[in-house]
């Protein structure tokens, strides 16, 4: 079985491939998409098969697909234009005779009101009106998007940010990525049009990740909580534009919502394990 991933230039398209050679897969059945297959170019050696795959080239997608049985499509990480990208992937796999596509989701992207999720619910309408046998996986928060606050922590010694108590549902990317070669690897038609809501172990608070960092970090750091204003202030001054401050902003305000807060045990049950600590995945984010 021919499995494809795109997106292996980045995180998680890149452990995605890693996953699934970890779990068996022959490297000669491994397609790695990548818009420059430069940066590719040691899993070839690997004995990966490397194509060239632009989300914007429309033309680049259908030989990438040539002979492809299953798909795992990595959600872009252009916001606003994801929609559009993903129709063109979408529309190549249905062309190239591609069986099925797992697709990396936003959590309950069909009915949450979290800022991310218009894109996601566009894309999976795109999924279910392809004909496309399909499975979602609605991946949790990962953990290391919070590396940037263990730096500024660093710095600082503090954590600032407008998410008052809300908690986060975190896992590493690592464990997304191996739930995702585990359900492409399937053929007993288990996670055949299905979706699953994946989420950490464990809904931690600002309060614990302060104290997780200050464990890291050998230096004591604390949780500063701000008002939404006060934050987006900051953002501007620190030299962000209007729209990545508000866009922060309101991502806080979906942790405070308490939209990243569940926990459903899903990805620990695909993955046979329980999903990376808070600490561990921060430890290894910051060993690159």
């Amino acid at each position: 079985m021919t499995i494809a991933v795109t997106g292996t230039s980045g995180h998680l398209g890149r452990l995605v491939v890693e996953s699934l050679l970890a779990r068996g897969a022959a490297p000669a059945d491994v397609v790695a998409l990548a818009r420059s297959t430069a940066k590719v170019a040691d899993l070839a050696q690997r004995g990966v098969v490397v194509r060239e795959a632009d989300y914007d080239r429309p033309e680049t997608l259908a030989p990438a697909l040539d002979g492809v049985e299953v798909l795992v499509l990595v959600s872009g990480s252009a916001v606003g234009q994801r929609v559009r990208q993903h129709g063109a992937v979408i529309d190549a796999a249905k062309g190239a005779g591609v069986r099925r596509v797992v697709y990396t989701s936003a959590p309950h992207a069909d009915t949450s009101p979290l800022i991310l999720a218009p894109e996601h619910k566009a894309t999976e309408e795109l999924l279910a009106a392809s004909g496309l046998t399909t499975t979602v996986l609605r991946n949790g928060w990962y953990t290391e998007n919070y590396l940037p606050d263990v730096e500024q922590a660093r710095e600082t010694g503090e954590i600032v940010a407008s998410v008052g108590d809300g908690r986060v549902a975190s896992a590493s990317r690592a464990d997304y990525a191996e739930a995702a070669a585990v359900v492409a690897l399937a053929t007993d038609g288990a996670h055949d049009d299905a979706v699953h809501e994946l989420t950490g172990d464990v809904a931690w608070d600002f309060d614990e990740l302060a104290r997780t960092v200050t464990e890291l970090l050998g230096r004591p750091v604390t949780y500063r909580s701000v008002e939404p204003e006060e934050q987006r202030e900051a953002l501007l001054a620190a030299g962000l534009d209007e729209g990545t401050a508000g866009f922060l902003v309101a991502l806080d305000a979906d942790t405070r919502a308490g939209l990243l807060a569940e926990t459903t045990g899903v990805l620990a049950g695909l993955i046979g394990r329980p999903t990376t600590p808070l600490a561990d995945g921060l430890r290894k984010g910051l060993k690159g």
